[in-house]
């Protein structure tokens, strides 16, 4: 039989979670906005032209955050295209994914739209085609009360109070040659510099986030976090990392280990921020915002038959598969393990482009598989992420050695008396009994094992079937203090423990 044992005590702790951890993207591409978020006319659109349908998936999911409106296209994007009348708005080329961009939806239907989900905006300045002076002003557009030219035009755009959106993101992918505007490390940490100072002249309150590398993979690599970092640590309070993953060769055990790549990049960006800290005698520490991360890869092909110069034409829609959701799953669980550093994260992107939510045109709104370890996470990891000590059967795959069976974090909530587990068997032919011991939990009682499973790892979602779906009848008891769990072979397992009422 194959044994795994975990150790979780309440006192062994890395961080109280950042309910961020849970955000997404909204980004002016495919069908995100327009058919995703906003069609009017649709039967579930709402007086704005909002989808209602596809606002209760996104409270479902309880997305803290949504990062808008790029992304690519915010390297070549005017942001006063966006605001007032909206017969008055240009469309224009765009330029990041080469289709036309109507405008329709601009930064005050987006804040809008981010209230009726429950969210908070994650927005991005142009630091491709603009700089210092597009970013105040929509800083000042944004999150001035009033009295001066641009809150005043906000005032006049029918919008008294400010919007407040306390989290900034200094361009993006700004070392990409795919990006408007790519930069040299030195021409980007330079102004990033300047901006994020103007910007904080304006608003002393706000978060700022500087771009680092697309991914690990780059050439310059983490060179590119120096450099940049030396420009702005003491100006930014976190860096972000990008990083997608793809099956493409079709070898699904080496697939579900790329958590450990994952791994590898963060601790990597994490060395080169502590290097930058001690150079320059810093007392802060530099948090990350992984603000784009996610499996993309089923799309490409399609994508690049794509005719140029439509509106919203579907675009990266990739239609995932359960071994994806697996992915996401372990993808969740790194972050956990990071908690106290990976402050922010944003699952790239919601709607219709690599997202969890699918929508058809004028028809329904559906979860794709990886909506379900998303939805797992976001819901019942909220709270204190703790130090689990694992012992797992091991094995090699193609691109790695020493690979666990067993990925695991755990949540405590003190407040609430809620302990969850999250816990992925990765091997895709053997099953895992997995024995937790817990320290400082007298009193707790399981109250459910949920399983994501499925025989068939290509198995997707539709409309109107759901193949992927959890269900509750997982294997396990707990009793004095010891939780016994059958964790089948490629199955993604949530165990929640609740303390009893007195």
């Amino acid at each position: 039989m194959n044994r795994a044992r975990m150790v979780l005590d309440k006192d062994h702790k890395i961080a109280e979670v950042d309910p961020r951890l849970y955000g997404s993207f909204i980004e002016h591409l495919g069908r995100a906005v327009y058919g995703g978020i906003y069609e009017p006319g649709h039967p579930e659109a709402d007086e704005q032209g909002f989808r209602k349908d596809t606002l209760k998936l996104v409270r479902d999911l309880n997305v803290p955050i949504v990062r808008y409106p790029g992304g690519n296209m915010v390297s070549a994007y005017n942001w006063e295209d966006g605001v007032g009348p909206l017969e008055d708005r240009p469309r224009r080329l765009e330029l990041a994914w080469r289709t036309i961009e109507t405008n329709q939806i601009g930064t005050n239907e987006f804040a809008d739209w981010a209230r009726k989900a429950g969210s908070e905006v994650m927005m991005a300045v142009n630091l491709g085609t603009r700089g210092i002076d597009a970013a105040r002003n929509l800083l000042e557009y944004c999150n001035h009360p009033g009295g001066t030219y641009w809150s005043d035009l906000r005032r006049e755009h029918g919008y008294a109070e400010p919007h407040a959106i306390k989290t900034w993101c200094l361009g993006n992918e700004m070392d990409g040659p795919w990006q408007v505007g790519q930069k040299t490390p030195h021409e980007y940490g330079r102004i990033a510099k300047e901006t994020a100072k103007a910007m904080r002249l304006v608003d002393p309150t706000i978060e700022l986030v500087a771009c680092g590398s697309s991914n690990s993979s780059m050439a310059t690599f983490p060179e590119w976090e120096s450099v940049t970092l030396d420009h702005t640590y003491d100006e930014v309070d976190y860096l972000s990392l990008h990083q997608y993953f793809g099956n493409y060769d079709n070898d699904s055990q080496n697939y579900l280990a790329y958590t450990m790549e994952l791994d590898r990049f963060i601790k990597t960006v994490l060395a080169t921020c502590d290097y930058i800290k001690a150079k320059k005698r810093s007392q802060k520490t530099m948090m990350l915002s992984f603000d784009e991360w996610n499996v993309w890869y089923h799309s490409k092909q399609a994508d690049q038959k794509m005719d140029p110069w439509t509106i919203a034409p579907p675009l990266l829609e990739d239609h995932y598969n359960f071994e994806d959701a697996l992915l996401v799953g372990g993808i969740l669980i790194t972050f956990l393990k990071h908690a106290d550093r990976v402050r922010m994260a944003c699952m790239a992107q919601l709607v219709n482009v690599i997202a969890p939510i699918m929508t058809e045109n004028a028809g329904a709104a559906w979860k794709q598989t990886i909506y379900y370890p998303y939805q797992d996470v976001s819901v019942h990891g909220r709270g204190m992420s703790l130090q689990p000590l694992i012992s797992s059967p091991k094995m090699d795959t193609r691109e790695f050695n020493d690979v666990p069976w067993l990925e695991s974090a755990a949540v405590h909530d003190e407040a609430s008396g809620r302990l969850t587990v999250f816990a992925l068997n990765r091997h895709l032919r053997e099953s895992l009994t997995m024995e937790l011991q817990l320290h400082g939990f007298e009193g707790y009682q399981l109250v459910e094992h949920s399983v994501l499973e499925n025989d068939d790892l290509k198995a997707v979602n539709t409309a109107t079937a759901q193949q992927v779906r959890p269900h509750s009848n997982g294997r396990s008891n707990f009793s004095e203090g010891t939780l016994q769990a059958q964790l089948n072979k490629a199955s993604w397992n949530v165990l929640r423990l609740e303390r009893r009422p007195a």
